[in-house]
């Protein structure tokens, strides 16, 4: 429930702070008094849109703080834990709102975007405005008060979860279908290219290795020549070689070292040379006795290098990567057959995840229903009280057809009413009188907020177009909800105000070119002077006095 609001440079409020208990709070006030401010505060505190003009003149920001006990609230307190926001028995909502327009929020202190401070307010007040009626009008805002009346919120959530799965494969199914068409042109080059390319078969690194064995053999006669010139240089040169010369060259070296140590270095380089010098004689002879002319070998060799040639450019890549392009258009392929798999699955699942959510929404629908039925009868008994013997409102609850699917399930949901005897039922917008619209909005209002969980209700004038005895059974029904829990109205209407646990008198002061808008709670003798000042204006009488006894509920 709401414990505590607290306004400071809020429109014509320089500050104010109220302290609220359980029960039904009265609030009235002169015309013009602003009897709605502290409402309209409040909505910003719980999310509402703001608008710079909303700060008070002269001052630099509006804020507004707004303070609940929630121990006896699970879902609001499973609210804050899951967005890791604290909780201790206890939560304040908070907004400030610049003079440049800028605006932030906060929940236990710690900033939020105006999204959670909406999603949160929703769960502690429920504010039923003086043209509430005019939303009463719409089906979804019927559909929307009979499930909150009816507790629908965990039918509701599976029947959305169902939808959207069904939604979501529909939309996958329809996805696949349209790029199958385009596939299809694609499919069949895709198909020729695969094939032809199975058939070179060519293996990854293949090329460059084709590259350098066609350059080996297409050299071999030059290789085979000059490996033997080389041999001949090197060792095997009759006349003279490099090798007989270098060990001419270091038995010198060995008779200088005996004279002079110092040639040991040089003598052991040129040892290690004839060393190096003889190992590559002898792998230069190896190589040369395995070198051959294969002229089968390298036919083979420019043929299948041909054929990568040719394919290459065929396909517009280089011969280097024709391998990695034949296994991405075999993967491209593979992906079609895959989807054309997943096609057929689709076509399974959907149906399925349809059926299940039509089985589903016509769990919900029954509900509706039911629910629908009992609110019937109490809100047409509750027409009656409000000086409507003839009323008679009827929920009707009807299966929309496939187009009106929706997360909310498959109902189109209408209040019919009936005002007066033989007159047919009709919808709730054509209803001509609008106080007998009032009073049917405020019957509505009234039945369904004695069901919805939201622990603090707020009545800004919903009691406007009521008078006389109706307006004694509408305190009288308000008062009942405010035994349940929290419930703030708004009202001009003694027999309404006098129903109230409490009751806040509203002022306006202006001096100085200055105004100031006041909430101060009435005792007992301030709230018959209120009362009767409600009853007969400004000229308090011992008969108005009287009558405001009368009215008054302790």
């Amino acid at each position: 429930m709401l414990l505590q609001l607290t306004i400071s440079n809020f429109a014509i409020v320089s500050f104010l702070e109220l302290d609220l208990r359980p029960g039904m709070t009265s609030i009235t006030g002169e015309t013009g008094a602003g009897k709605s401010i502290a409402i309209d505060a409040l909505a910003l505190a719980l999310g509402e849109r703001a608008d710079a003009d909303s700060v008070r003149p002269g001052a630099d920001k509006a804020d507004i703080s707004a303070r609940f006990r929630i121990d006896k609230l699970p879902r609001v307190k499973a609210w804050l834990s899951e967005q890791e926001l604290d909780e201790q028995g206890e939560c304040i909502l908070r907004r400030t709102l610049s003079r440049e327009g800028r605006s932030r929020g906060y929940i236990n202190g710690t900033p939020v975007p105006l999204s959670q401070l909406k999603a949160l307010g929703a769960l502690l007040i429920n504010i039923h405005g003086q043209h509430a009626h005019q939303a009463l009008q719409k089906s979804d805002y019927q559909r929307g008060l009979l499930d909150a009346y009816a507790g629908h919120h965990q039918l509701m959530l599976q029947v959305s979860k169902k939808y959207q799965q069904w939604r979501l494969l529909s939309n996958e199914r329809k996805q696949l279908q349209s790029e199958q068409a385009q596939w299809q042109a694609q499919r069949q080059l895709l198909e020729y290219q695969v094939a032809e390319l199975d058939e070179l078969a060519l293996a990854e690194d293949e090329f460059p290795t084709l590259e350098a064995e066609h350059k080996r053999l297409a050299n071999g006669a030059e290789l085979l020549n000059d490996c033997q010139l080389a041999l001949n240089v090197l060792a095997d040169g009759e006349e003279t070689n490099a090798l007989q010369l270098l060990r001419q060259g270091l038995k010198v070296l060995i008779e200088l070292n005996q004279m002079d140590n110092r040639l040991g270095p040089v003598q052991e380089m040129i040892e290690s040379s004839l060393i190096q010098l003889e190992e590559g004689h002898g792998e230069l002879s190896r190589y040369l006795d395995r070198l051959e002319l294969d002229p089968e070998r390298l036919h083979e060799v420019e043929a299948r290098l041909g054929k990568v040639m040719e394919l290459a450019r065929k396909h517009h890549v280089q011969p280097v990567t024709l391998h990695d392009f034949h296994q991405e258009i075999k993967v491209r392929l593979a992906e079609m057959d895959h989807n054309d798999s997943r096609l057929q699955e689709l076509d399974d699942e959907v149906e399925q995840t349809k059926e299940q959510f039509l089985q589903a929404a016509e769990r919900l629908s029954q509900s509706r229903q039911r629910y629908a039925e009992s609110l019937n009868q109490q809100i047409t008994q509750s027409l009656h009280q409000l000086s409507m013997e003839h009323g008679r409102l009827e929920i009707t609850v009807t299966a929309d057809n496939g187009a009106g699917y929706s997360p909310l399930g498959i109902d189109r949901v209408e209040f019919l009413v009936s005002t007066n005897p033989g007159q047919p039922m009709s919808p709730l917008a054509k209803v001509a009188s609008g106080g007998e619209l009032s009073r049917i909005s405020l019957a509505i209002q009234v039945i369904t907020a004695q069901k919805v969980e939201t622990p603090t209700l707020i009545f800004d004038e919903v009691d406007v177009g009521v008078s006389g005895p109706t307006a004694a059974v509408v305190g009288k029904l308000l008062r009942q909800l405010g035994d349940s829990t929290q419930v703030l109205v708004i009202t001009h209407l003694p027999q309404v105000a006098g129903n109230g646990h409490q009751h806040y008198f509203v002022s306006k002061d202006s001096a100085d070119n200055d105004t100031q808008t006041r909430m101060q709670e009435l005792d007992e003798h301030s709230r018959l002077q209120e009362l009767a000042r409600l009853l007969g204006g400004n000229k308090i009488t011992s008969n108005t006095l009287a009558n405001a006894r009368e009215l008054l509920i302790n």
